[in-house]
């Protein structure tokens, strides 16, 4: 029935066959090159460190017969069975360091374009610009008459390129009789000016003690898939820092002026991935955070200012507060409905982005911690399977000699009872099969050469079982006991030989499983879970059969082909009633 069972679950999964590792399926392998600030090695520690946490997380991917290695003084190399793994290679090399700051302004990150003059041809045949092209911001009409005297206007660089109206547009005036004149033309500057202009964008940096942040935030310019990092907006140290959206939505990008880190993410001691829930107002997928105590009332605190600034005026971007991962905005919430106690958050985003991968990919991270050294990529390869091929291809012949053998020396010695155990055998294997297509499924095992090594080795551990019973049975058998008792009374004789036998090879697994690394962990994972089932098979397969087979009169009345024959057995014609009886000369 449990057979049956398993069996019926691998079926409903749509999934037949074993997932491969990275030596028989081909794989990625990705080199993570560490960076420090001045240009060395890094510590051993930390490089220890980092092996570990990216250890974690290739767990918490449930990817199996995965290896994280150091090599040299600075990489960390990074084995990932399965094509197209780069992804997720370059996720678990990902810093991951978050950070909580308040929004304290916030504008489009991409670059102005330059108002559209059109020029109109001179007397000479020549194109140049007029002298009343529009000055953003001052609201005048361009003259539809040629200027020989015309020079271009300061809403271009000498280079060509536009400056944003920030730097261009002048100072409203109060006057409503305030116009631009037409005779007096400004001449181009080399560079922009150095003050600070009034930002257009409804920001009063009210609270913001630092010119120069105000001034960088400004000038800032973020790409538009959001990245790279603008420099040194991750650095904790930093009071006023300015960070760009992690992502585009709809071609729009942010940048924002943040304020003083608030919260750390290594004050956070839990983080799960949770799907869409529409009761919530919930329309995509989150990461639900948990922080200790101490960083559960900094979140407070950080969440009940922003929630005074957004009552006080809900357009202010200081009633948000902005989630930093690696010095990139994932979200910036607005603080609505007051402080967020009790030591937990929500990260979301836009349903077309913030997918169930990339929510998983999050949690995974900021649940391990972040790396103590800045990686990236230095190259990504793909493996190829075609020697682990040939190796497997080579395993799996040795493993049918083998297998053979052991049947032919089964059916050779015991007769019927070889038959028992190939029938336990198939049995074992079959559940064996349909255990690592399962576990492959739903927790991302897959089967490598040390895998298969491991399930051709215990082939003879599992027949050792049976062979402890059937010699067992001969034994009472050959003091003249009946087929029926002596199968019971050798069961309870053999089976605490077994169990002790499978719990030292169970121990010796589970041992060279946390000492060992790579492929001989993966030996001794296979070496475990065919111990575990020999003794399953053993107990409800090999031992019911045999109860049932004593009822029958081949094996219970002793054929000469059941292997429990009293003439090879060389069995007693009646039972000894004493110790120092001797057999007669007729018995012997």
């Amino acid at each position: 029935m449990v057979l049956a069972a398993l069996t019926g679950v691998m079926f409903m999964q749509g999934k037949g066959t074993p997932k491969l590792g990275l030596d028989l399926a081909g794989g990625t392998t990705v080199t993570l090159t560490a960076h420090t600030e001045n240009g060395k090695n890094p510590p051993s520690s930390q490089m220890d460190q980092a092996v570990k946490i990216m250890t974690q997380r290739v767990n918490g991917l449930g990817v199996s017969d995965s290896e994280v290695a150091k090599q040299g003084g600075n990489n960390i190399v990074v084995n990932l069975p399965g094509q197209g793994q780069g992804k997720a290679a370059e996720t678990i090399g990902s810093t991951a360091k978050l950070q909580f700051r308040q929004v304290f302004a916030e504008a489009s990150g991409l670059p102005a374009k330059a108002p559209a003059t059109t020029p109109t041809p001179t007397p000479s045949g020549s194109a140049k610009p007029t002298g009343k092209a529009t000055i953003p911001g001052t609201g005048g009409v361009p003259s539809a008459k040629p200027s020989t005297s015309a020079k271009p206007s300061d809403s271009s660089t000498p280079r060509g390129r536009a400056l944003s109206k920030a730097l261009t547009a002048p100072t409203p005036s109060g006057s409503p009789s305030a116009k631009p004149s037409g005779s007096s033309t400004p001449k181009p500057s080399g560079t922009p000016t150095a003050q600070t202009p009034v930002v257009p964008d409804g920001n009063d940096f009210a609270g913001v003690d630092d010119k120069n942040a105000i001034a960088e935030f400004q000038r800032a310019v973020c790409k538009p898939d959001g990245g790279p990092t603008l420099p040194g907006s991750d650095d904790v140290n930093r009071k006023w820092v300015v960070a760009c959206d992690d992502k585009s939505e709809k071609g729009q990008v942010t940048k924002y002026l943040l304020g003083p880190v608030r919260v750390l993410g290594e004050d956070v001691k839990s983080a799960n991935a949770v799907p869409p829930d529409a009761s919530q107002g919930q329309t995509s997928w989150a990461v639900n955070i948990g922080f200790n105590g101490k960083a559960g009332n900094q979140f407070s605190q950080v969440t009940t200012e922003a929630s005074k600034a957004y009552q006080a005026n809900p357009t202010s971007p200081q009633g948000q507060v902005a989630i930093v991962l690696d010095g990139q905005v994932v979200s910036a919430p607005a603080i609505k409905e007051g402080p967020i106690t009790g030591g937990s958050a929500r990260i979301d985003g836009p349903a077309d982005s913030f997918t169930q991968s990339y929510a998983d990919d999050l949690a995974n991270k900021l649940k391990y911690g972040a790396l103590p050294l800045k990686f990236t990529p230095s190259s990504v390869d793909e493996v190829s399977s075609t020697l682990g091929n040939d190796q497997l291809r080579g395993g799996l012949i040795a493993g049918g000699i083998g297998l053979a053998l052991v049947v032919f020396y089964c059916m050779l010695y015991y007769r019927g009872l070889g038959l028992v155990a190939v029938g336990s055998l198939v049995v074992a294997s079959w559940t064996t099969y349909v255990a690592v297509v399962i576990l492959g499924e739903n927790m991302g095992f897959r089967l490598s050469l040390p895998h298969i090594i491991g399930l051709i080795v215990s082939i003879g551990i599992t027949a050792d079982s049976f062979i402890v019973y059937f010699e067992r049975i001969r034994d009472e058998l050959r003091q003249g006991r009946a087929l029926r008792p002596s199968v019971e009374v050798a069961w309870k004789r053999a089976r605490r030989t077994i169990l002790v036998a499978d719990a030292v090879t169970f121990i010796a697994a589970l041992v060279l499983y946390f000492l060992a690394v790579g492929g001989v962990a993966g030996f001794a994972f296979a070496m475990g879970l065919t111990t575990l089932i020999d003794v399953v098979v053993v107990f409800f397969f090999t031992k019911p059969l045999m109860s049932v087979l004593s009822r029958t009169a081949f094996f219970g009345k002793g054929h000469r082909l059941s292997g429990l024959d009293a003439k090879r057995l060389r069995r007693t014609a009646q039972p000894r009633t004493t110790g120092s009886a001797r057999p007669t000369s007729q018995e012997a």
